[in-house]
């Protein structure tokens, strides 16, 4: 039986402790306040506190530390500035990580660690190693730290636009002006991700990268347009001019490869409660 530690109880990581609990897995994860710690254990989720600012706060923080693997979902907050937090926080969750019981790690990160620019050819997890600058320089920065001078096994899962309970695409552009409908998604649904996440872990792709996105890819304006009829949710006010032409999209082949199958493969499936 494996035994997982989930560094950060978030939307992704909350998901992702109750599917491992399900699959039988000894699962122990973190929160930031005594507050939701009491809640999740009414759960029935072991949880510690603890936090990264950027030095480690709590002397609970060893039980996290006592597991098989460790998976990260710290998020980057490079939209708010705070990229260089983020590498600090790394940088003394790796010195805890030495010297532990963790043998393995699988660190979330993101897409958009690939350029914003359209491609002819789909971003692959290899297309950074070709010469292509990064569109996320923290991110790429964070995973070769992690990546290099290691005790652990060490998996890179990137995931695409997040979406499912809570998280509907239309909400985010409604009432908006100028909003871009033509471009193709680059969406996994949650509960895909946690499987992705659970897969990797019981299969053992460790010392690899991959994509986790949902191999179809609709234009924006198709999902946004399902959504307002669906949930009633106010359209975009205007979208800005169509531009025929070649996408950004990002390749899900490599994990596809390994037998993992989507649930909703579909952005245009996706289901939101």
């Amino acid at each position: 039986m494996h035994s997982v530690s989930i560094l950060g109880y978030g939307w992704l990581g909350l998901a992702l402790g109750i599917h491992l609990k399900k699959e039988g897995m000894q699962v122990i994860g973190s929160t930031t306040s005594k507050e939701k710690q009491s809640k999740l254990m009414e759960l029935e989720l072991d949880t510690v506190v603890f936090s990264l600012t950027p030095q480690a706060q709590r002397e609970e923080k060893h039980r996290l530390f006592a597991s098989e693997v460790l998976v990260i979902t710290l998020p980057a907050l490079t939209r708010s500035g705070e990229g260089e937090f983020y590498l600090a926080q790394l940088q003394s969750l790796k010195k805890l990580i030495e010297g532990s019981s963790i043998e393995k790690v699988l660190m979330i990160s993101s897409t958009g660690i690939y350029p914003e620019h359209p491609m002819e050819e789909r971003y692959t997890e290899e297309s950074l190693q070709e010469g292509i600058s990064p569109g996320n320089p923290i991110l790429l920065q964070a995973e070769r730290f992690m990546e290099e001078e290691r005790t652990y096994a060490f998996t890179c899962l990137r995931l695409g636009g997040l979406m499912g309970p809570g998280r509907i695409p239309g909400n985010y552009v409604s009432g908006k002006p100028e909003v871009v409908g033509h471009a193709r998604v680059n969406y996994i649904h949650q509960f895909d991700a946690v499987r992705m996440i659970a897969w990797i872990i019981q299969k053992g792709l460790w010392d690899q990268t991959f994509n986790g996105v949902a191999p179809y890819h609709p234009r924006r304006k198709e999902i946004y347009e399902q959504n307002v009829a669906s949930f009633g949710i106010s359209p975009p006010r205007s979208y800005a001019q169509f531009q025929k032409g070649v996408d950004r999209v990002i390749d899900s082949r490599k994990i596809l490869e390994t037998g993992f199958q989507f649930a909703f493969p579909d952005p245009l499936h996706f289901e939101y409660y």
